[in-house]
Protein backbone atom coordinates (compact mmCIF):
# COMPACT_ATOMS: atom_id res chain seq x y z
CA UNK A 1 0.00 0.00 0.00
CA UNK A 2 1.71 3.44 -0.91
CA UNK A 3 1.65 6.12 1.36
CA UNK A 4 0.69 10.18 -0.16
CA UNK A 5 3.02 12.71 1.08
CA UNK A 6 0.36 14.97 0.23
CA UNK A 7 -3.00 14.47 2.44
CA UNK A 8 -5.72 12.55 0.31
CA UNK A 9 -9.29 13.82 -0.49
CA UNK A 10 -11.91 11.58 -2.14
CA UNK A 11 -14.66 12.87 -4.18
CA UNK A 12 -17.93 11.27 -5.03
CA UNK A 13 -19.60 11.91 -8.29
CA UNK A 14 -20.56 15.72 -9.21
CA UNK A 15 -18.64 16.04 -13.05
CA UNK A 16 -18.35 20.16 -13.59
CA UNK A 17 -18.48 21.30 -9.41
CA UNK A 18 -16.06 17.73 -9.39
CA UNK A 19 -13.30 18.89 -11.52
CA UNK A 20 -13.42 22.66 -10.10
CA UNK A 21 -13.20 21.30 -6.43
CA UNK A 22 -10.21 18.66 -7.62
CA UNK A 23 -8.17 21.17 -9.30
CA UNK A 24 -8.21 23.74 -5.74
CA UNK A 25 -7.95 20.39 -3.78
CA UNK A 26 -4.81 19.97 -5.78
CA UNK A 27 -3.87 23.51 -5.00
CA UNK A 28 -4.25 23.42 -1.51
CA UNK A 29 -1.82 20.01 -1.39
CA UNK A 30 -4.09 17.15 -1.89
CA UNK A 31 -3.74 14.08 -4.25
CA UNK A 32 -7.53 12.99 -5.41
CA UNK A 33 -9.42 10.24 -6.01
CA UNK A 34 -12.95 10.46 -7.87
CA UNK A 35 -15.86 8.15 -8.18
CA UNK A 36 -18.09 7.82 -11.23
CA UNK A 37 -20.83 5.82 -12.35
CA UNK A 38 -21.41 6.45 -15.95
CA UNK A 39 -19.18 9.44 -16.64
CA UNK A 40 -16.51 8.23 -17.66
CA UNK A 41 -14.80 11.19 -19.66
CA UNK A 42 -15.90 13.83 -17.04
CA UNK A 43 -13.83 12.06 -14.04
CA UNK A 44 -10.45 11.65 -15.95
CA UNK A 45 -10.74 15.00 -16.61
CA UNK A 46 -10.98 15.52 -13.22
CA UNK A 47 -7.92 13.82 -12.37
CA UNK A 48 -5.86 15.63 -15.29
CA UNK A 49 -7.33 18.82 -13.47
CA UNK A 50 -5.08 17.53 -10.21
CA UNK A 51 -2.51 16.38 -12.11
CA UNK A 52 -1.78 19.71 -13.49
CA UNK A 53 -0.93 21.42 -10.17
CA UNK A 54 1.28 17.88 -9.31
CA UNK A 55 -0.99 16.43 -7.56
CA UNK A 56 -2.02 12.73 -8.38
CA UNK A 57 -5.44 12.09 -9.22
CA UNK A 58 -7.53 8.34 -9.98
CA UNK A 59 -10.76 7.65 -10.68
CA UNK A 60 -12.87 4.65 -9.30
CA UNK A 61 -16.03 3.30 -10.88
CA UNK A 62 -18.23 2.78 -8.07
CA UNK A 63 -22.25 2.57 -8.38
CA UNK A 64 -23.30 4.54 -5.17
CA UNK A 65 -26.98 2.88 -4.92
CA UNK A 66 -25.05 -0.41 -3.96
CA UNK A 67 -23.84 -0.71 -0.34
CA UNK A 68 -20.85 -2.55 -1.15
CA UNK A 69 -19.63 -0.17 -3.36
CA UNK A 70 -19.64 2.54 -0.90
CA UNK A 71 -17.36 0.70 1.45
CA UNK A 72 -15.17 -1.19 -1.34
CA UNK A 73 -14.64 2.35 -3.09
CA UNK A 74 -13.36 3.87 0.40
CA UNK A 75 -11.14 0.42 0.88
CA UNK A 76 -9.86 0.94 -3.12
CA UNK A 77 -8.97 5.21 -2.17
CA UNK A 78 -7.11 4.04 0.93
CA UNK A 79 -5.46 0.81 -0.81
CA UNK A 80 -4.44 3.34 -4.03
CA UNK A 81 -2.97 6.42 -1.60
CA UNK A 82 -2.23 4.68 1.95
CA UNK A 83 -4.74 7.48 3.62
CA UNK A 84 -7.77 9.02 3.56
CA UNK A 85 -8.03 12.82 5.04
CA UNK A 86 -11.16 14.49 3.51
CA UNK A 87 -14.38 12.86 2.15
CA UNK A 88 -16.54 15.24 -0.70
CA UNK A 89 -19.68 13.54 -1.44
CA UNK A 90 -21.02 15.44 -4.56
CA UNK A 91 -23.20 12.14 -5.99
CA UNK A 92 -26.23 12.62 -6.48
CA UNK A 93 -30.16 11.81 -8.26
CA UNK A 94 -31.57 14.46 -9.78
CA UNK A 95 -34.94 14.06 -11.03
CA UNK A 96 -38.01 16.36 -11.05
CA UNK A 97 -41.57 14.01 -11.73
CA UNK A 98 -44.97 14.35 -10.14
CA UNK A 99 -45.86 12.91 -7.29
CA UNK A 100 -48.18 11.01 -8.71
CA UNK A 101 -46.02 9.40 -11.38
CA UNK A 102 -43.70 8.85 -8.74
CA UNK A 103 -42.52 5.17 -7.91
CA UNK A 104 -40.40 3.00 -5.08
CA UNK A 105 -37.45 3.06 -7.89
CA UNK A 106 -37.64 6.79 -7.83
CA UNK A 107 -37.86 6.93 -4.28
CA UNK A 108 -35.12 4.78 -3.62
CA UNK A 109 -32.76 6.34 -6.59
CA UNK A 110 -32.68 10.04 -4.39
CA UNK A 111 -32.39 8.43 -0.78
CA UNK A 112 -29.52 6.12 -1.70
CA UNK A 113 -27.49 8.04 -3.47
CA UNK A 114 -27.66 11.06 -1.64
CA UNK A 115 -28.23 10.10 1.78
CA UNK A 116 -27.75 6.48 2.02
CA UNK A 117 -24.69 6.70 0.13
CA UNK A 118 -23.29 9.55 1.95
CA UNK A 119 -23.84 7.95 5.36
CA UNK A 120 -22.24 4.25 4.55
CA UNK A 121 -19.05 5.91 3.09
CA UNK A 122 -18.43 8.37 6.33
CA UNK A 123 -18.92 4.96 8.42
CA UNK A 124 -16.24 3.59 6.62
CA UNK A 125 -14.01 6.53 6.05
CA UNK A 126 -13.98 7.61 9.51
CA UNK A 127 -11.74 4.68 11.29
CA UNK A 128 -8.90 5.66 8.50
CA UNK A 129 -9.69 9.70 9.43
CA UNK A 130 -9.43 8.19 12.95
CA UNK A 131 -6.16 6.49 12.54
CA UNK A 132 -4.20 9.29 11.10
CA UNK A 133 -5.99 11.92 13.61
CA UNK A 134 -8.80 13.58 12.16
CA UNK A 135 -10.15 14.29 9.21
CA UNK A 136 -13.01 16.34 7.18
CA UNK A 137 -16.16 15.37 5.54
CA UNK A 138 -18.28 17.65 3.33
CA UNK A 139 -21.92 16.88 2.60
CA UNK A 140 -24.07 18.63 -0.28
CA UNK A 141 -27.35 19.30 0.44
CA UNK A 142 -29.12 22.06 -1.72
CA UNK A 143 -30.46 25.56 -1.04
CA UNK A 144 -34.28 24.94 -1.27
CA UNK A 145 -33.86 21.96 1.14
CA UNK A 146 -31.40 24.03 3.56
CA UNK A 147 -34.43 27.01 3.84
CA UNK A 148 -36.33 24.76 5.81
CA UNK A 149 -39.45 24.43 3.08
CA UNK A 150 -40.03 23.21 -0.28
CA UNK A 151 -40.38 25.72 -2.93
CA UNK A 152 -40.23 23.86 -6.70
CA UNK A 153 -43.04 21.06 -7.17
CA UNK A 154 -41.65 17.81 -8.73
CA UNK A 155 -38.55 17.43 -6.30
CA UNK A 156 -40.13 15.21 -3.60
CA UNK A 157 -37.65 12.99 -3.49
CA UNK A 158 -34.50 14.99 -4.04
CA UNK A 159 -35.77 17.07 -1.61
CA UNK A 160 -36.31 14.57 1.26
CA UNK A 161 -33.01 13.48 0.72
CA UNK A 162 -31.16 16.84 0.94
CA UNK A 163 -32.82 17.83 3.78
CA UNK A 164 -32.08 14.22 5.33
CA UNK A 165 -28.28 15.45 4.42
CA UNK A 166 -28.21 18.06 6.80
CA UNK A 167 -29.82 16.09 9.41
CA UNK A 168 -26.63 13.40 8.75
CA UNK A 169 -23.96 16.29 8.67
CA UNK A 170 -24.81 17.52 12.20
CA UNK A 171 -25.61 14.02 13.86
CA UNK A 172 -22.33 13.01 12.43
CA UNK A 173 -20.77 16.11 13.35
CA UNK A 174 -21.55 14.73 17.43
CA UNK A 175 -20.58 11.62 16.68
CA UNK A 176 -17.42 12.15 15.24
CA UNK A 177 -15.99 15.08 17.18
CA UNK A 178 -13.95 13.31 19.59
CA UNK A 179 -11.84 11.81 16.89
CA UNK A 180 -11.51 15.14 15.49
CA UNK A 181 -13.08 14.40 12.57
CA UNK A 182 -14.96 17.78 11.07
CA UNK A 183 -17.88 17.33 8.93
CA UNK A 184 -20.07 19.97 7.54
CA UNK A 185 -22.23 20.97 4.29
CA UNK A 186 -22.43 23.05 1.66
CA UNK A 187 -26.05 23.81 -0.16
CA UNK A 188 -25.55 25.17 -3.55
CA UNK A 189 -27.93 27.55 -5.09
CA UNK A 190 -28.44 29.07 -8.77
CA UNK A 191 -24.46 27.58 -9.64
CA UNK A 192 -24.68 26.13 -12.45
CA UNK A 193 -27.49 26.39 -15.51
CA UNK A 194 -29.08 22.96 -16.41
CA UNK A 195 -27.91 21.47 -19.45
CA UNK A 196 -30.21 22.74 -22.34
CA UNK A 197 -31.12 25.17 -20.22
CA UNK A 198 -32.97 27.85 -22.22
CA UNK A 199 -31.44 31.60 -22.12
CA UNK A 200 -34.71 32.93 -21.10
CA UNK A 201 -34.87 30.65 -18.06
CA UNK A 202 -31.33 30.76 -17.24
CA UNK A 203 -32.24 34.84 -17.11
CA UNK A 204 -35.16 34.42 -15.03
CA UNK A 205 -32.70 32.87 -12.57
CA UNK A 206 -30.19 35.72 -12.81
CA UNK A 207 -33.10 37.99 -11.53
CA UNK A 208 -33.92 35.89 -8.69
CA UNK A 209 -30.52 36.07 -7.20
CA UNK A 210 -29.64 38.91 -5.22
CA UNK A 211 -26.43 38.98 -6.84
CA UNK A 212 -27.67 38.67 -10.51
CA UNK A 213 -25.75 35.77 -11.52
CA UNK A 214 -24.95 32.12 -11.33
CA UNK A 215 -22.04 31.60 -9.14
CA UNK A 216 -20.14 28.81 -11.19
CA UNK A 217 -18.68 25.94 -10.23
CA UNK A 218 -16.03 27.52 -8.60
CA UNK A 219 -18.28 29.21 -6.12
CA UNK A 220 -18.49 25.78 -4.47
CA UNK A 221 -15.34 24.32 -4.63
CA UNK A 222 -14.50 27.50 -2.50
CA UNK A 223 -16.63 27.01 0.09
CA UNK A 224 -16.08 23.16 0.03
CA UNK A 225 -11.60 24.09 0.43
CA UNK A 226 -12.79 26.95 3.17
CA UNK A 227 -14.59 24.06 5.02
CA UNK A 228 -11.58 21.55 4.87
CA UNK A 229 -9.03 24.42 5.98
CA UNK A 230 -10.82 24.94 8.79
CA UNK A 231 -10.43 23.21 12.18
CA UNK A 232 -13.34 24.56 14.18
CA UNK A 233 -15.95 24.54 12.13
CA UNK A 234 -18.22 21.26 12.59
CA UNK A 235 -22.37 20.09 12.18
CA UNK A 236 -22.78 23.68 9.82
CA UNK A 237 -24.74 23.73 6.53
CA UNK A 238 -22.67 27.02 4.49
CA UNK A 239 -25.64 27.94 1.56
CA UNK A 240 -23.85 29.12 -2.09
CA UNK A 241 -26.92 30.74 -3.28
CA UNK A 242 -25.86 34.47 -3.86
CA UNK A 243 -28.55 35.07 -1.89
CA UNK A 244 -31.12 33.27 -3.14
CA UNK A 245 -33.03 32.07 -0.51
CA UNK A 246 -33.44 35.55 0.83
CA UNK A 247 -36.32 36.09 -1.81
Amino acid sequence: MPTSTRRVALITGGRRIGLALSEALAVRGFDVALSFARSEAAAPAAADAASRHGARGQTFRADLSNPADCDALINSTVDAFGRLDAFIHLASAYVQRPFADLTVDDWNAALNVDLRAAFLCAQSAAPHMRQRGGGHMVLISDWVSASGRPRYPGYVPYYVAKAGVIALTEALALELASDNILVNCVAPGPVLPLPGASTESQAAVERAVPLGRWGGAEAVAKAVVGLIDSDFITGETIRVDGGRHLR
